[in-house]
């Protein structure tokens, strides 16, 4: 498995990056093709944290784990990614798409112009380009639980590939918005 490890303004012994090398590599035997990590380590009100990011194919896994101790926290994303391996194994897909989105990211910045009535622009702080994969709704909506989002952006098999976003609703149900053009 590759792994891109990062940190957060903060220093990380070498010893939890082996250890954490070591324990996301156990992972591996579960995934088809090569997939890729990037780890993040950080701190957040004096807590170690570890975002743990997977990509196998178009599918995404993420866990972020907050605990006293780095090394629990990489044990902890490690055991969050088997479990959700464990609770989705039926659902997910049997062959992996290596090329279904590119995990570029382009980030943008400028500074906010004040219109005519004196007011300020919207501020992009962020772009993000992402390939839509095509899928089903309820690939879509396994996706959005994986990555641990509230909304998932895709491009709807069921409806010839249109544009669609499925979202998570407050009363627990999911919701799809799909594009008539």
């Amino acid at each position: 498995m590759k792994i891109q490890f990062a940190t957060k303004q903060m220093t990380v012994p070498e010893r939890v990056y082996s250890h954490a090398e070591h324990r996301i590599n156990e992972l591996d035997p579960f995934f088809r093709g090569t997939p890729e990590a990037a780890v993040v380590f950080g701190a957040e009100d004096g807590k170690a944290v570890v975002e743990l990011t997977i990509f196998a194919g178009s599918t995404i896994f993420r866990v972020v784990e907050k605990t006293s101790d780095m090394m629990v926290s990489i044990d902890a994303a490690v055991s969050s990614v088997r479990r959700q391996l464990r609770e989705n194994y039926a659902r997910l897909p049997k062959e992996v798409n290596a090329d279904a989105f590119e995990k570029e990211t382009d980030e943008v910045t400028f500074i906010p112009e004040l219109n005519r009535f004196d007011a300020p622009a919207y501020q992009v702080v962020r772009l993000k380009n992402f390939s839509f994969g095509s899928m089903t709704v309820q690939e879509a909506i396994l996706q959005m639980n994986l990555i641990g989002h509230a909304f998932f952006a895709f491009r709807n098999e069921e409806k010839d590939g249109a544009f669609s976003v499925v979202y998570r609703r407050n009363d627990g149900g999911y919701g799809v918005l799909v594009d008539v053009d």
